[in-house]
C-alpha cells in the first residue's frame, strides 16, 4: 500500500476522540476529508475501495462519495464504477504561487512563449497523479490545439505531466501510480510504470519532455519546467501543436524557445531562473525520444 494512502487510513478518528488536544473531531467531516486525500494519491476510487481503505461501511462510503460528487469534488470515472478527483478538489490543490504577482509573472511568460513558438502554450501543475492546466494562450493559426484551462489529464500521458513527474523521486512516482499497468488514452500512451520511470530519467537529464499522440491522437507537445522548489509551487510550461507541425526536430526547437521564455529576467528571480541543460541558454534540448 502506498505510504500516503496508508497514512490516510491510519489518520482516521472517531467522533468524540481528541485531536491533538485541540478539541473533538466531527466523524462525518473527518471521513470526507480523508476520502478527499485518497483522490490525491489514487487515480480512481470505488465505493468498496474507499470503505476498505478508510475502515468504514460501504453505505457510508457511498453517501460521502455522492456528497463530494454533488459539490464537484468528485466525478464518475469513464467506466461509471468509480470516482475521480473533480474540479472543485483540483482547484483546492492549485500551486501555492498563484497569487496576483505570480499570475502576472506567469502571464508574461505565457505571452512570450506564445510569441516565440506560434503555438498554443500552457502552464500546468501536478495534483496527485493528474496534471492541471492553470492558464495558457491559444495559437492564432487556423489549425491549432484548443486551449482548455482547468483541464485535467493523467500526468504520465502529457509532456507537462512528465516534466513535473521527473522532479519527483521514483518512490514518489510509485506512490502516485501503485499499479504497474497504466490505463491507455490512445494506442501511443505509455502503459507500463517501469517504462514511465525509464522515460522520466531521460526527461530529468534532458530538461524537457515530449508527448506524441499519447494524450490525444494527432496532438504533439513539448514541456519544460518552471522554477519552484516545493511540490505545490512547481509548474511546467508546454507548447502543443498538430502532429504535422510536431516532429522531433520541431519539438526540440520549441523546447529551446520555451526555455528562453521560462528564463525571462522579469519572470523569475535570478537565483531561481532555470538554465537549459548543458549551459546552452535557450537552445538547451536535444533531439530524440522525449
Amino acid at each position: 500500500m502506498p505510504a500516503e494512502v496508508e497514512q490516510v487510513r491510519r489518520s482516521g478518528g472517531r467522533a468524540g476522540s481528541r485531536s491533538g488536544g485541540r478539541g473533538y473531531t466531527i466523524e462525518s467531516l473527518d471521513t470526507g476529508l480523508r476520502l478527499m486525500q485518497l483522490f490525491l494519491v489514487l487515480d480512481t476510487v470505488t465505493v468498496s475501495e474507499a470503505a476498505g481503505r478508510l475502515g468504514i461501511g460501504r453505505s457510508t462510503a457511498h453517501r460521502v462519495l455522492s456528497t463530494l460528487e454533488g459539490r464537484g469534488f468528485a466525478v464518475r470515472d469513464p467506466s461509471g464504477r468509480g470516482y475521480e478527483a473533480g474540479p472543485g478538489l483540483l482547484r483546492l490543490g492549485r500551486p501555492a504561487g498563484l497569487g496576483t504577482t505570480a499570475r502576472a509573472q506567469l502571464a508574461a511568460v505565457l505571452d512570450d512563449a506564445a510569441r516565440r513558438t506560434g503555438e498554443t502554450v500552457e502552464c500546468a501543475a501536478l495534483v496527485g497523479g493528474l496534471v492541471l492546466v492553470t492558464d495558457g494562450r491559444e495559437s492564432a493559426r487556423p489549425v491549432r490545439v484548443t486551449l482548455e484551462t482547468d483541464r485535467v489529464a493523467p500526468a504520465y500521458a502529457t509532456a507537462a505531466g512528465k516534466v513535473l513527474l521527473s522532479r519527483l523521486t521514483a518512490d514518489q512516482v510509485r506512490e502516485l501510480y501503485p499499479r504497474e499497468d497504466l490505463p491507455p488514452l490512445t494506442p501511443r500512451t505509455l502503459v507500463s510504470r517501469a517504462k514511465l520511470l525509464e522515460e522520466l530519467a531521460e526527461v530529468r537529464e534532458l530538461g524537457r519532455a515530449f508527448s506524441r499522440g499519447e494524450f490525444a491522437p494527432g496532438l504533439h507537445a513539448v514541456a519544460v519546467p518552471l522554477p519552484g522548489a516545493g511540490r505545490r509551487n512547481r509548474m511546467a510550461l508546454s507548447a502543443s501543436a498538430p502532429a504535422d507541425r510536431g516532429d522531433d526536430a520541431a519539438l526540440a526547437e520549441r523546447a529551446g524557445q520555451l526555455w528562453q521564455s521560462a528564463a525571462r529576467p522579469a519572470a523569475v528571480p535570478a537565483q531561481d531562473r532555470p538554465r537549459a541543460p548543458g549551459g546552452q541558454g535557450g537552445q538547451g534540448s536535444r533531439g530524440g525520444p522525449g
